[in-house]
C-alpha cells in the first residue's frame, strides 16, 4: 500500500514537471501568507480572550488586588511550559528569526511554530506588558521556513519566504498590507526587486484577506484623520522629534539596562521571581500597563485620556490637565521598564506596540503642554507622529514607521509631519544608539543581515566547512629521512603541518624549503624537524569570521592557511577553496 511519503514524492515530481520555479514561488507565497495571517488571528483571539475573562470579569468585579496577581501567574505558567512542554529556547520573535537567516540559512525550528502561539498570549492576555508582533513574526516565520523545506525551497527562496510571513503577520495584525511589505524589506533587508516584490504583494495580500474574512472590518487603531495638517505647527512638530528621540535612546538604553540586570543571575527560576514580582508591582500601582495597551492608544487619538486612564486606582482629579499629563508621562516611562522586566522574567512578547504605546502617550504629552501654554494644536495628530517617532527611533525603521501610522488611520496628510518626525527622531537615537533591539546582539557579534551583500555572503558562510584534512602531519622529532619516506612520499600537497604528540600546533614545513635537501642523504638521520618548521604566514582560528579570514588571506599573502581550535591543528582552508565557496553562496543569494 502506498504510504505518505509516496504520495509526497509523486507531489514534487509533478511539481518539476509542470509548475516553475517562480510559478511556485508565487503559490507558495500566498499559502504562507495565509498560514501567517492565520497565525496572527489565532495569536490576537487567544490574547483577548484570557484578557476578557481574567481583566473584564475578575479584575473589575473582585479586586484590585488581581492586578499584581495575575501577571504573576502568568509568566509562572509559562516558565512551567518552556520548561516542561517546549524544553527550548523561544527567543524574542525578530532578533532569533534574523539569527536564523544570517547564521542558519533560514532555517528555523518546527516547534517554533507553535511555541509563541501558546506561550505568548498567556503572558500578555495575564497582564505581561508586552506586545504580539514579535511572536506573531516568529510563528510565522517558522512556518514560512518549513515550507520551504518542505519543497526543497534554495536558501535565496527560503528567505523570501520567511519575508513573506513577515510582512503577512504584520499586514494581518495591522490590516496594512504596504506598511508590512516595507516592514520585512527593512527588517530582514531583502532586496526590492521584482523576484522579491511580487511575492511579498502576494502575501501580504493574502493575510489582510484572511484577516478580513475572519474579523471582517474590526481594526485595532480604528481611527480616522480628522485634523489638517497646519504649517504654523511645524516647529512643534519639530520638538516632539527631538523628544521621541530622547525617549528612543531612553527606551532602548533601559532595555538594555535591565536585561543586563537578570543575565547576572544564572537561574532562571531567580529571574522568574524577581521579574515577576517587579510587574506585578507595576501593574498594581499603574494598571494601564497592563498588556498590550491598545486601549491607551485609541482613547487618546479619540481625545479621550480620562478613558485611558480610568484604571489608575488613586482619589485624583482628572479634570486637572497637568495632572492626566503626569500620569501619561508615568506610562511613558514605565511602558519600557514593565516590558523589559515581562521579557526578563521569561515571559514572550514583543516590542512593537509597547513602542506605539510609549509614542503615543508621548506625543498626547506634548500636545497638552502646548495647548495649556497657549498654543492650539490638534491632540490626536500628535498622539500618531509621537507613535511614529518612537517606531523610528527604537525598531530603526523610519519608513515603516511613515507609512504604517499613515495607513493604518488615512492620516496620508500627515506625510509631511511623520517624515520631519521620523527624520529627526531615527537621526538622533542611531547617533547614541547604533543598533536597535532587535539587532544589538547580532551587530556585536557580526551576524547582522544588512543591504551590504558583499557583507552578507561572508555572514552566512561558515568557515568550519572548508576546512581541508588532507594533509600529512609530522612531530617535530622526526628525522629529515623519516619527512621523506612517511610525508613527502604519500602527499599531494606541499605544506606539512607540525604539531606535538598532543595536537598542538607548532608551524609548518614547506616541500619547496627541503626540496634543496632532498638528495642530501648524509642529512636525512641528521637534521630533525625541529630545525626546519617555520611559523605559519597567519593563524585562522575557528571562531573567526569568514570575514577575518578573507583579511588574513589578504594580508599574509598565503593560499594555504592553518586552522586552530584550543591550540590544536584542526587542517587548512585554501584560499582557492574559500573564493569558490563565496562565488557559490553570492549566486545562490541572488539568483
Amino acid at each position: 500500500m502506498p504510504t505518505s511519503k509516496y504520495y509526497y514524492k509523486k507531489l514534487l515530481i509533478w511539481r518539476y514537471k509542470n509548475i516553475s520555479e517562480r510559478q511556485f514561488v508565487y503559490v507558495l507565497s500566498v499559502l504562507v501568507g495565509f498560514l501567517a495571517g492565520l497565525g496572527t488571528l489565532v495569536l490576537k483571539n487567544l490574547t483577548y480572550f484570557f484578557q476578557y475573562v481574567l481583566e473584564g470579569k475578575f479584575i473589575k468585579d473582585l479586586h484590585h488586588s488581581l492586578y499584581f496577581i495575575f501577571p504573576i501567574l502568568g509568566l509562572f505558567l509559562v516558565y512551567y511550559i518552556k520548561k516542561k512542554l517546549i524544553k527550548k529556547s523561544i527567543g524574542h520573535g525578530i532578533s532569533t528569526t534574523l539569527h536564523a537567516i544570517s547564521k542558519r540559512s533560514g532555517i528555523i525550528e518546527r516547534y517554533k511554530m507553535y511555541a509563541s502561539l501558546i506561550t505568548a498570549p498567556i503572558t500578555v492576555g495575564f497582564g505581561g506588558s508586552a506586545g504580539l508582533q514579535g511572536p506573531a513574526v516568529s510563528t510565522g516565520a517558522a512556518v514560512g521556513s518549513g515550507i520551504a523545506q518542505l519543497f526543497h525551497m534554495n536558501t535565496k527562496t527560503r528567505m523570501l519566504l520567511i519575508g513573506c510571513a513577515t510582512a503577512g503577520a504584520m499586514s494581518s495584525m495591522f490590516k496594512a498590507p504596504v506598511a508590512a511589505i516595507i516592514f520585512a524589506i527593512e527588517i530582514f533587508s531583502l532586496d526590492l526587486a521584482f523576484a522579491s516584490l511580487i511575492p511579498l504583494l502576494l502575501a501580504s495580500v493574502s493575510a489582510v484577506v484572511t484577516s478580513y474574512f475572519f474579523l471582517g472590518q474590526d481594526v485595532l487603531l480604528g481611527f480616522e484623520l480628522t485634523d489638517d495638517f497646519k504649517i504654523t505647527d511645524i516647529f512643534f512638530f519639530v520638538l516632539l522629534g527631538i523628544g521621541t528621540g530622547v525617549a528612543s535612546v531612553y527606551f532602548s538604553k533601559i532595555y538594555f539596562k535591565i536585561t543586563g540586570f537578570f543575565e547576572k543571575f544564572t537561574n532562571p527560576f531567580h529571574r522568574l521571581l524577581i521579574g515577576a514580582l517587579a510587574i506585578g508591582l507595576m501593574l498594581y500601582l499603574v494598571p494601564p500597563l497592563y498588556g498590550e495597551g491598545y486601549a491607551i492608544i485609541n482613547n487618546l487619538l479619540e481625545g479621550n485620556a480620562h478613558k485611558a486612564l480610568n484604571d489608575i486606582p488613586y482619589e485624583v482629579n482628572f479634570n486637572n490637565v497637568w495632572t492626566v499629563i503626569v500620569f501619561l508621562l508615568i506610562i511613558t516611562l514605565f511602558k519600557a521598564i514593565a516590558m523589559t522586566t515581562t521579557f526578563a522574567a521569561g515571559g514572550v512578547g514583543g516590542i512593537f506596540i509597547p513602542t506605539l504605546v510609549m509614542g503615543s502617550a508621548l506625543g498626547n504629552v506634548f500636545a497638552k503642554i502646548i495647548n495649556q501654554l497657549g498654543g492650539s494644536v490638534s491632540e490626536s495628530n500628535f498622539t500618531l507622529v509621537g507613535m511614529s517617532g518612537l517606531m523610528a527611533g527604537v525598531l530603526h525603521a523610519p519608513l515603516t514607521a511613515i507609512f504604517l501610522i499613515a495607513e493604518i488611520t488615512g492620516g496620508y496628510e500627515l506625510f509631511v509631519p511623520l517624515m520631519l518626525v521620523v527624520a529627526i527622531s531615527f537621526a538622533f537615537t542611531r547617533y547614541f544608539v547604533s543598533n536597535s533591539i532587535y539587532t544589538i546582539e547580532l551587530a556585536k557579534r557580526g551576524e547582522l543581515i544588512t543591504h551590504d551583500k558583499d557583507k552578507n555572503v561572508m555572514m552566512m558562510m561558515r568557515t568550519d566547512k572548508l576546512i581541508e584534512k588532507n594533509f600529512v602531519v609530522i612531530h617535530p622529532e622526526m628525522t629529515l629521512g623519516e619527512m621523506l619516506k612517511n610525508a613527502v612520499a604519500k602527499s599531494a600537497r606541499n605544506i606539512f603541518p607540525v604539531v606535538d604528540h598532543d595536537d598542538r600546533f607548532l608551524g609548518i614545513v614547506l616541500l619547496d624549503d627541503i626540496r634543496p635537501l632532498m638528495f642530501e642523504q648524509e642529512l636525512y638521520d641528521k637534521l630533525t624537524i625541529q630545525v626546519l618548521l617555520k611559523r605559519a604566514p597567519a593563524l585562522i582560528y575557528h571562531d573567526d569570521s569568514t570575514e577575518t579570514v578573507m583579511r588574513k588571506f589578504k594580508e599574509s599573502g598565503a593560499w594555504n592557511l592553518p586552522v586552530i581550535k584550543d591550540n590544536s591543528y584542526q587542517g587548512f582552508i585554501s584560499k582557492s577553496k574559500l573564493l569558490s565557496a563565496y562565488r557559490n553562496k553570492l549566486i545562490a543569494l541572488t539568483n
